[in-house]
């Protein structure tokens, strides 16, 4: 077997995003939710920017219907089987109930989903790992979420919004960081539901008109988030936690470390907690995903933008199935063998424990 051919068949997908009907939770929920959602559904909350090109890609429709990406044996099929995954970590979208005001109502919903997620996904298949999803509003509750089902062989993360009421490093949080380093679980960050509901707005200059807007600007979200993670001292209070940014882009890093870097040594006095640079932590403790990889017209400029930062130790391959913009593992050609094996395999296999 050439080096690329084994490097095909060692693909660890850290983003696959399982879907299912509202109805699908009412099993799993107690009263008063269970009436609520077999009433009326979730009213999970979105951007409410529209997209000319949908969310889901129209070819993942599972064979006997429903939406795509909410069959497993589909997803196996399609997925799993035609990209010879090794593991894919189902994230969901449960996560998204974070932008909704009632706390009780979100933790249920997560709490619901995660059994649904143990129940009926999980045991479809070897390559599938678990995403726990827990809600922001309340962090005294998502800890007690994660200590309740973090301990399952099969749950490898424990996966929140980025849209949030406040910076995610800020100490109203830190149970959530807590109870996930206690179970060893690393905790990801993911975009959708950007400026609707309680979040704040999707951009730092407040609401834009357009999905395209929306979509270009998410990376400002996990810039602010990052920055905020760092000062607040949240991996000095959680020495082995581990963090991942998920579809926020990784281009803009090099240049926010740099200057992050900067003005510690200027600033450093407010923030008297941190022992050494900003860029050290991220370093150590962040995780990138590929999907949505910037693609610039000469892939040098992205490979030099990776050496800047030692990127292909801190990135980890994500398809982003079944959403529109789906990456198939073949991207990131123009990358070494060994930048390559590290991307789509050997840094989610250390980090998820796998």
């Amino acid at each position: 077997m050439t080096e690329q051919a084994e490097e095909r068949y060692k693909v660890i997908d850290v983003d696959v995003h399982n879907e299912q009907s509202d109805a699908a939770l009412v099993p799993y929920l107690q009263e008063p939710w269970r009436s609520r959602v077999a009433a009326s559904g979730i009213g999970m909350a979105g951007s409410g920017y529209y997209s000319p090109m949908g969310v889901l890609r129209r070819d993942a429709i599972p064979p006997g219907g429903g939406k795509p990406g909410s069959d497993p044996d589909w997803v196996i099929k399609q997925l799993v089987e035609d990209y010879d995954l090794e593991y894919a970590i189902l994230t969901g979208v449960a996560y998204n109930i974070s932008a909704t005001h009632d706390a009780d109502f979100a933790a249920a919903i997560c709490s619901a989903y995660n059994d649904y997620l143990i129940a009926e996904w999980l045991p479809k298949s070897k390559a599938f790992k678990g995403a726990m999803a827990v809600a922001t509003q309340d962090p005294y509750l998502a800890a007690r979420e994660i200590d309740r089902i973090g301990g399952h062989p099969d749950i490898v993360e424990v996966i929140i919004s980025s849209a949030a009421r406040a910076p995610l490093g800020q100490r109203q949080y830190h149970p959530i960081y807590e109870a996930a380093a206690r179970n060893g679980l690393p905790v990801a960050l993911h975009p959708g539901a950007e400026g609707a509901g309680s979040s704040t707005p999707p951009t730092a200059a407040g609401y834009p008109s357009w999905y395209i807007e929306w979509h270009t600007c998410l990376s400002q979200m996990f810039m602010a988030h990052l920055v905020s993670m760092v000062s607040e001292g949240v991996f000095e209070k959680f020495p082995t936690l581990k963090v991942v940014l998920v579809e926020g882009g990784i281009a803009w890093l090099p240049h926010l470390m740099w200057r992050f870097d900067k003005n510690y040594k200027a600033l450093r006095s407010t923030v008297p907690w941190l022992k050494k640079e900003p860029s050290r932590y991220i370093r150590e403790h962040c995780y990138f995903s590929t999907q949505p990889i910037e693609e610039p017209d000469n892939p040098q400029h992205l490979i030099d933008l990776f050496n800047m930062v030692d990127a292909e130790n801190m990135i980890l391959y994500s398809s982003d199935y079944p959403h529109w913009d789906f990456d198939p593992p073949t991207i990131l050609r123009k990358l070494s063998p060994e930048a390559r094996r590290k991307i789509f395999y050997e840094n989610a296999k250390q980090l998820y424990k796998l």
